[in-house]
């Protein structure tokens, strides 16, 4: 039994021996690598290879995903801050428009001199009656009255048809008929003005219909500007109805009707002026009241 020890001892310690030798000797400065060590480090290194190219493989794909994911949360965020500029643009195209639209009102205002103007915004249009009668956001308690005459900066839209205590309901030169008619004239320098009704509209052609009553001798021409006349006795005079397109008789010949262009945009109407006339001391005209506004 001891002596199978002593063995055991004896080539461990030889072992322990060459393993020192061998170490010893890979640690000499040497021109040139053993053929084991050669072989052992090309085996290593053709393991190492092997191991390397799937796994740098596998860690670019997931370093391609993480790109493509970051690109896409940037591109949703640019998409993001695009829309919102373009949200910002159509914001301050609107309040630019509106500006616009707000100063023409307040220098028309600022220059009427012959009634009253009363300012107010449009609340609503009807869909069943769009061309008919729009709603607004000043009542009885502004001073708004039945048959008041509704301008826009550009020209007049219509009149009061009827008042509750906040908002008001305007029916639009395009819903006149002969029912709803306005004084008219067509005013002239250098030749005596021609003087008549608008009497309605015409949707085919989308013109105000002008009933000519008194004219001059010379021919009415297209372009020529229709105002109210103010002799019906309700609505001032001096207001911009619209622009002469086309004159047509009657079938019998005896009077002519002229197709007017309104001069104020009636699908888009945001800002009006009521406009209130100032009471004069001259009632003569109380007796025309009725053909103006019935």
């Amino acid at each position: 039994m001891r002596l199978l020890q002593k063995k055991r001892l004896f080539i461990l310690l030889i072992g322990i021996i060459m393993l020192v030798a061998l170490i010893g000797y890979s640690l000499q400065d040497r021109d040139q690598e053993t053929t084991v060590e050669q072989f052992i480090k090309d085996t290593v290194g053709w393991a190492q290879n092997l191991i390397h190219t799937p796994v740098e493989y596998v860690t670019g794909i997931f370093k391609n995903i993480d790109d493509i994911k970051n690109t896409y949360e940037e591109n949703q965020i640019l998409r993001e801050k695009v829309a919102e500029y373009r949200n910002l643009q159509y914001e301050v195209q609107e309040l630019k428009e509106d500006n616009a639209e707000l100063r023409e009102t307040l220098d028309k205002t600022e220059s009427i001199h012959e009634y009253n103007p009363i300012q107010a915004t449009v609340m609503s249009r009807s869909p069943e009656r769009w061309i008919e009668q729009v709603t607004i956001n000043k009542g009885t308690q502004d001073g708004i009255e039945e048959n008041m005459a509704v301008i826009t900066a550009e020209g007049m839209i219509g009149k009061v048809e009827s008042e509750s205590k906040f908002t008001s309901t305007v029916k639009l030169l395009t819903g006149f008929d002969q029912f709803n008619r306005i004084s008219a004239t067509i005013s002239r320098e250098e030749s005596d003005d021609i003087y008549g009704m608008i009497e309605g509209y015409d949707q085919e052609s989308d013109h105000l219909l002008f009933r000519i009553i008194e004219e001059s001798d010379d021919d009415l021409e297209e372009g020529e500007l229709v105002l109210s006349s103010g002799m019906g006795g309700v609505f001032p005079s001096g207001l911009p109805i619209g622009e002469v397109k086309e004159v047509k008789p009657d079938q019998y010949g005896l009077t002519r009707t002229a197709f007017v262009e309104p001069i104020a945009d009636m699908y888009d109407i945001n800002n009006v002026i009521v406009v209130e006339r100032q009471q004069t001391s001259d009632d003569s005209s109380e007796e025309t009241r009725e053909d103006e506004s019935s």
